[in-house]
């Protein structure tokens, strides 16, 4: 029988996703045959002409996984299908045994599987196929990922645990993800201490990484609609800082420091030419990423053809203000997909760095489990 560890969190975009990746990677060097499952997900794409959930797609595609495709996204919500269970049109027994007979299809093939939970443990809970009802009829033990903090986690993980305690799940470990590096020692020190009466280990995960948070030019894209033109060699380039350009053309250079994506209203010929010139600069083209051009003023001509000629990556937004893009960009929770090379490798290499994947492989080999 396959090995299992079931990735649930606090809530979501906690890092269940990123953690999978580190984890499937680590996994990978240990065992020959390692699989992945998420057992319902409602954030679908369309894959290899199959509906699935995205973070299925991605992990297909990071690890070659496309053969266990179908068994790897069992359960595919519509936004109908909780109003469809409770009319009785759709039975949650029958979801829970899709989800079951996936994962023994893949435990036939794999000597260890990582099952990721969608969203906080509750989740599904309408529908009978909460993350802890899974993890029950997974015999999966959890690794419970939390963000830092030390009240906070705790005063959570003591609603948290109740969920889990009754359908009978373990908590293996809790894994302590987004650590201010100089304070990890510190607070993992804390958190360990308040948590010596728990059954569960407190282990430390990534450290604090705002690139993996950060959008790439494409991600920005398809979040505002919006075509990109230039250079589409840089669509996976990271934006670590998003700039209004409403100051002076001096000002907004002396504040490029550090690779960003610029707002710029139309009217601002003199902005635009020399942003598009400075992106000709090796030094300057590494601080912009690229533009999106906000207004419904026309851009002159001559500017147009000059930010042509650059390559300058840029969107025009003809119909939004300054602002509203602004807060829908800072908004946004950029999410990993499997064209974000950039932040994948990242991953792994942190994955090697900050986890000690024998130290987790034997906890959850442990009796018990």
């Amino acid at each position: 029988m396959a090995k299992k560890i079931f990735i649930a969190a606090v809530d979501k975009n906690a890092g269940k996703t990123t953690t999978s990746i580190a984890l499937m990677h680590l996994a990978r060097k240990k065992y020959q045959r390692v699989g992945y499952i998420k057992p319902f997900g409602g954030q679908t794409v369309l894959y290899h002409r199959r509906v699935v959930d995205k973070d299925v797609a991605l992990m297909a595609q990071t690890f070659d996984l496309d053969s266990d495709l179908k068994l790897m996204s069992p359960v595919v919500l519509a936004p109908d299908t909780t109003h469809k269970v409770v009319d009785g049109l759709i039975s949650p027994v029958e979801l829970q045994e899709r989800i079951v007979h996936a994962c023994a299809e893949l435990e036939k093939k794999c000597d260890f599987i990582i099952v990721e939970g969608s969203g906080h443990p509750g989740v599904g809970s309408v529908m009978q196929i909460s993350n802890a009802r899974i993890a029950s009829l997974l015999s999966a033990p959890v690794l419970l990922v939390t963000g830092g903090g030390l009240g906070s986690v705790v005063d959570r993980l003591s609603m948290i645990q109740l969920l889990f305690e009754k359908e009978r799940v373990e908590i293996k470990a809790i894994l302590v993800n987004m650590l201010i590096a100089e304070k990890r020692v510190k607070s993992l020190d804390y958190l360990q201490r308040a948590l010596k009466n728990e059954a569960f280990s407190v282990m430390g995960g990534f450290d604090y990484q705002p690139v993996l948070a950060n959008p790439t030019l494409r991600r920005i894209s398809l979040l505002l609609g919006l075509t990109l033109h230039g250079n589409r060699r840089d669509m996976q380039r990271i934006i670590y800082k998003v700039q209004v350009g409403a100051a002076s053309t001096q000002r907004v250079m002396e504040l490029l420091q550090e690779p960003s994506l610029l707002i710029v209203t139309s009217s601002r010929n003199e902005l635009l030419v020399t942003l598009a010139h400075l992106y000709q600069m090796p030094h300057y083209r590494a601080m912009i990423v690229g533009l999106v051009i906000s207004g419904s003023v026309p851009v002159s001509e001559i500017t147009q053809q000059i930010l042509d000629k650059s390559h300058i990556p840029y969107m025009r937004a003809e119909n939004s203000r300054t602002a509203d893009l602004y807060h829908a960009i800072n908004k946004d929770v950029s999410k990993i997909v499997a064209k974000d090379i950039e932040k994948l490798e990242l991953i792994k290499s942190l994955a090697e760095k900050s986890f000690s994947f024998d130290a987790l492989d034997e906890l959850f080999s442990a009796s018990g489990s």
